[in-house]
């Protein structure tokens, strides 16, 4: 499991559940304004959303991977996938494009967190 901070719990779960279609695993109030948000990914992979406590946490929002792509979302159909992200309002930074290993296409998310999205090359 990966932990990635955001600004707010609910605007996450909006992003990653509605648009994206991750599960929602667990949401648990751990006192305090604090909670333990565990989302999975189609297909497996887990997050944990952690909310910003203070302002350095907070700087690091949108550029834990220091402004690289930093998380990589598999999908088995690349245009079926595109299509359901562009119609929940994810922008994509490029068009798709053949890399030896598949299908991809940067988007980022609400954050600024650099995602591809990738449909894996057939193995011969």
């Amino acid at each position: 499991m990966t932990t990635l901070i955001v600004p707010e719990y609910d605007a996450a779960l909006e992003f990653y559940v509605g648009a994206l279609g991750f599960a929602l695993v667990e949401d648990t109030d751990m006192g305090g304004g604090k909670r333990w948000v565990v989302i999975e990914a189609p297909g497996g992979g887990r997050l944990l959303l952690a909310r910003a406590k203070n302002d350095t946490e907070a700087a690091a929002i949108g550029r834990q991977a220091g402004g690289r792509v930093g998380f990589f979302l598999q999908t088995d159909s690349f245009a079926e996938s595109n299509a359901r992200f562009t119609a929940s309002g994810v922008v994509f930074e490029e068009e798709p494009r053949h890399e030896p290993y598949g299908l991809v296409a940067v988007f980022q998310d609400p954050f600024g967190n650099r995602w591809d999205l990738i449909e894996a090359k057939e193995q011969e």
